[in-house]
């Protein structure tokens, strides 16, 4: 029996690559917003609480109240 020759040519592809997108699962969706929730959260309590204490310290009482109006939502009892 005589060896069979096979010879093949790969030709390169001229148009844009694609690339497969993959689902992200779930749980990992959800722990992601979570923690974005979580820096947000501490985020906005600090600046809060920042602009409180120079409302004491500058004895504006008038934004002293506004703030911790606001600053109300961020405790829980």
């Amino acid at each position: 029996m005589k060896k069979e020759k096979v010879s093949l040519h790969f030709f390169r592809y001229s148009g844009k690559p694609v690339q497969a997108k993959k689902e992200i699962p779930f749980e990992i969706r959800l722990q992601a917003r979570l923690n974005l929730d979580v820096i947000c959260f501490e985020y906005n309590r600090a600046k809060l609480e920042e602009a409180i204490n120079n409302a004491l310290e500058t004895n504006d009482i008038k934004a002293f109240e506004e703030l911790s109006a606001q600053y109300k939502q961020y405790l829980w009892e």
